[in-house]
């Protein structure tokens, strides 16, 4: 895609950056999933510090999507493996530092923070979509993690929604990295306007 038509498609009173579960429980120090906090900390946490900032200064919106469970799991899946795993890790109740957003990512106060207790990404499981229509969104930017459930979960969500979806592929992360790379060159890249950081902050500057 040229930067003419990339800038185009990410006008920034019509687009949101969507983070995705950047919180300590996925992807801070002590997550329940190393290799893929260390995955996501070798290249699309730093991208996605660096275009935040730039984003906001655009006029971009900026919308923080985290996981929590209560201590007892009331409300929350446990009809899949993943959720098993997850629940092995770090906990994540509200107010918790796993349920929190990585301190480098904000929030500031112009960003928007929706949390979800059930489901695989934020656009069944919080009032995303509701709140990207009121706010006169039609193009999410999506970055986080991962590739190998959520960021996908997102993206067809988006997709079935009618949003156009522009994918950093330096700011999103999963693993085997080679995997990522595959799902995002096989599969999102029908669904989604694969571009990077650089190319993103260019239409923004």
């Amino acid at each position: 895609m040229s930067a003419r038509s990339l800038a185009d498609l990410v006008v920034p009173e019509r687009t949101a950056v969507i983070t995705q579960e950047c919180q300590g429980a996925v992807v801070g120090p002590e997550a329940g999933l190393p290799a893929l906090a260390e995955e996501a900390r070798r290249e699309a946490l730093p991208n996605i510090e660096k275009m935040l900032p730039v984003a906001r200064a655009a006029g971009v919106h900026v919308v923080h999507c985290l996981v929590r469970r209560r201590a007892d799991g009331l409300g929350s899946n446990h009809n899949a493996k993943l959720f098993a795993i997850g629940r092995r890790g770090v906990a994540v109740p509200p107010g918790s530092p796993g349920a929190a957003l990585l301190p480098e990512f904000g929030p500031e106060p112009s960003d928007l923070v929706l949390s979800r207790q059930h489901g695989l990404g934020p656009m069944g499981g919080t009032d995303l979509d509701a709140v990207l229509r009121n706010l006169g969104v039609t193009t999410i930017v999506a970055v986080g993690v991962s590739l190998n459930v959520a960021i996908p979960n997102l993206v067809m969500d988006a997709v079935n929604a009618a949003y156009h979806v522009v994918l950093p592929r330096d700011a999103v992360a999963g693993v085997p990295r080679a995997y990522g790379d595959a799902i995002i060159d096989n599969t999102l890249s029908l669904l989604a306007t694969v571009t990077t950081t650089e190319e993103l902050l260019a239409a923004w500057r």
